[in-house]
Order: C-alpha cells, then structure tokens, then sequence
C-alpha cells in the first residue's frame, strides 16, 4: 500500500518533545512522528466512537414510558448514592 504525507507544525512544550524523544528511543526510532500518528489515529477512532454512543442513545430518546423513564431515574440516583 502506498501512504502519501503531509508535513505539518505543531507547537508542542519542550516538555512534551522530551517525552516524545525518549518513548522513540525507546521503541528504537530516531524521530517520534509514528507516535505522533499513532496517538492522532487514537484520539480520532475515541471521538468517533463518542459520538456513535451519544448518537446511539439519543435513537432512544422518547421509547420510554413517563412510568419507565421515572423508575431509571430514579435506580440511577439511588446507585448514585450507593457509589458515592
């Protein structure tokens, strides 16, 4: 497979670039911009995965009863109580 990219700036602290350098070097590589990538590909496949949830609970939104949806309401604030 043929991968095309694209160089970029992004300001970063020294203090990030250190860590960066040294997890690197750690995996053996000269430069961090594969860490870089990777943590981009997380970042992005975590957000999309939010919004499919939040997009999944609000396809339910109104398929309770008045009588059903004050019972959850009210078995979440009392494990809310519990859990506290």
């Amino acid at each position: 497979m043929y991968r095309v990219s694209m160089r970029t700036t992004v300001e970063i602290s020294d203090e990030q670039r250190a860590q960066l350098l040294k997890l690197a070097a750690q995996r053996g590589e000269k430069g961090f911009s594969s860490l870089i990538r990777e943590a981009l590909d997380l970042y992005m496949n975590q957000h999309r995965a939010r919004r499919e949830a939040v997009a999944s609970a609000l396809r339910v939104k109104g398929s309770f009863s008045d009588e059903e949806a004050d019972a959850l309401q009210e078995s979440v604030g009392k494990l809310r109580e519990v859990w506290r």
